[in-house]
């Protein structure tokens, strides 16, 4: 064989090898991922479960002592839908599912004035009436307003009041079956997600898009660091219970769990071994900040000595978004599409 000959042969078979072993890395990691997800839903339709069967306890048989454990199962269930928030595809769009677990942002306090609406019903508001009631009203949002609201809690509606009780009950029952329903939609999934190839490129803007609402809506413009200027707490979510920080470092840990795996498998078949345990690091840094962040987003808005810290929090988040969103996609030869984080 011809010297020339012999390295274009070499050439094409390790083209042929490098494709085959991406290809592998491709299957590997939407394997890793379905799994990854798979188990994230399972642990949101257990946590979602409980949450309906512990208030169906409390309405029945209300106590005083009996309050703090329906409102940790309710934050329970609401971290549990956080570590999954960032899968924007595939079963979770059937019916805007996603929108039912979490109606966000809500510039018009649609929430409360649905809440108002359904508490003044005179007839009983069951099962129906929920789903009949659009998607303000499903989801973890409204169990918040009832379990949360100053107002609500210093007024005649306050719970164990039957009328909310009754609200409750219903919507954390339509909270337990969709996540049930996704649990086992996701399990069907299984073969055309593994199958389909643009599930990668889907997945990995998945894992984008939840850092840039994560940096721009949940933390810069609460922060006042884009619009206005002005901190504001009230466009966070969950700031009727104070867990908007609580909730912003879970969907950190669920990225990490359900994403990070997949991401370094394909960074690695690429050469970019280097970049995926920078990626690594960045998490543990931005892990290391939360522990003086468990406090309401109001309190960290309100104090300097708070804000200071919620500011560290926000650079090391920023570069978590930058090393994903920049140089891993850049590396898996990803584009992003424009606006990608204009929506939720």
């Amino acid at each position: 064989m011809q010297p020339i000959t012999r390295l274009f042969c070499t050439s094409a078979l390790l083209a042929c090898t490098t494709a085959a072993l991406g290809t592998n890395a491709d299957t590997q990691a939407r394997e890793q991922w379905h799994l990854a997800i798979q188990n994230g839903y399972e642990m949101l339709a257990a946590e979602a479960d409980e949450l309906a069967s512990v208030t169906t306890g409390y309405c029945t048989a209300p106590m005083p002592d009996s309050r703090p454990a329906l409102n940790d199962a309710w934050l329970d269930a609401f971290l549990a839908w956080q570590r999954v928030r960032f899968v924007d595809f595939g079963p979770v769009e059937n019916n805007n599912l996603s929108w039912q677990f979490q109606f966000w942002p809500d510039p018009k306090n649609l929430v409360a004035r649905k809440a108002k609406y359904l508490l003044g019903l005179a007839a009983p508001v069951n099962g129906d009436v929920i789903s009949q009631s659009g998607v303000a009203v499903q989801g973890f949002p409204m169990a918040e307003y009832l379990l949360f609201d100053e107002q609500v809690n210093r007024g005649e509606n306050a719970l164990p009041a039957a009328k909310s009780c009754e609200v409750l009950v219903a919507v954390t029952r339509h909270i337990a079956a969709n996540a049930r329903d996704l649990a086992d939609s996701w399990t069907s999934f299984q073969q055309h997600y593994r199958d389909t190839g643009q599930y990668r490129d889907t997945t990995i803007k998945a894992g984008m898009t939840a850092l840039e609402i994560l940096e721009e809506r949940r933390l810069a413009q609460p922060m006042g660091l884009r619009g206005n200027g002005k901190r504001n707490p009230y466009i966070t979510d969950a700031w009727r219970s104070g867990n908007s920080l609580m909730a912003v470092e879970a969907t950190v840990a669920g990225l990490e769990k359900n994403y990070l795996p997949g991401l370094t498998t394909l960074l690695e078949s690429r050469g970019s071994g280097d970049l995926a345990q920078r990626i690594h690091k960045q998490f543990d840094r931005v892990a290391e900040n939360f522990p003086d962040a468990h406090i309401p987003m109001a309190a960290a808005l309100g104090d300097d000595d708070q804000f200071r810290v919620l500011q560290s929090l926000y650079v090391d988040i920023s570069q978590l978004t930058t090393l994903i969103n920049d140089e891993a996609a850049v590396a898996l030869g990803v584009v992003r599409g424009f606006n990608s984080s204009d929506g939720d």
